[in-house]
């Protein structure tokens, strides 16, 4: 369910770019909205609404979704703004990348990877599994933000909408599944109680 939430946005902006694109009137004159600045604007209010949801909810925001969210309004903004796509296609891969480095600053500057710090309270691992853990999650979304600007830039909108829900999802959903298998073999299995 929480994979959801966190996609949500991107599934809304899927539904708008097929849905919301159009010719649309206002004051007597007539505008040909293109639907991906109808999917931009969905997004930006999907964004700022999945943060205050689970604000209100938890009282507390996940770092991902305030970097994501600032991402969405920086280069959503600019998208509508200047009515200009690039800037929105570029917001997959500065998500990704800002991850990466994430990951890797908390490896090369701290005792912990981010990962350890996350998972640490369900899950006993090893320091060098925890570090190949990390490297896995940085070379992942390096991958993940060259698929998205490849896409982008070599196919056509419409694919690369596709591929932003679909291949992205995808391949996290994957990767995600690898590692579970990966971490399978550390996860002791606690004795059944006998009567």
């Amino acid at each position: 369910m929480k994979l959801f939430f966190d996609f949500l946005p991107i599934v809304l902006f899927f539904i708008a770019y097929k849905f919301g694109g159009g010719i649309y009137q206002w004051d007597g004159q007539e505008y040909d909205i293109k639907g991906i600045y109808v999917a931009t604007a969905v997004m930006i209010v999907a964004s700022i609404l999945q943060v205050t949801i689970t604000w209100l909810l938890t009282r507390k925001v996940e770092k991902s979704h305030l970097i994501t969210l600032v991402l969405v309004l920086v280069l959503g903004g600019a998208t509508l703004w200047l009515q200009n796509p690039n800037f929105i296609k570029w917001k997959p891969t500065a998500v990704n990348w800002l991850f990466a480095l994430g990951f890797l600053g908390a490896q090369l500057f701290t005792n912990k990877t981010l990962l350890e710090r996350m998972m640490a309270e369900h899950i006993q691992l090893p320091d060098a599994i925890w570090f190949r853990l990390n490297i896995a999650w940085i070379l992942f979304f390096i991958i993940s933000g060259l698929a998205n600007l490849y896409v982008a830039f070599n196919f056509e909108e419409a694919t690369w909408v596709n591929f932003k829900l679909f291949g992205l999802l995808g391949m996290t959903i994957l990767f995600i599944v690898g590692q579970s298998i990966y971490l399978s073999k550390y996860i002791e299995e606690t004795p059944k109680e006998t009567d």
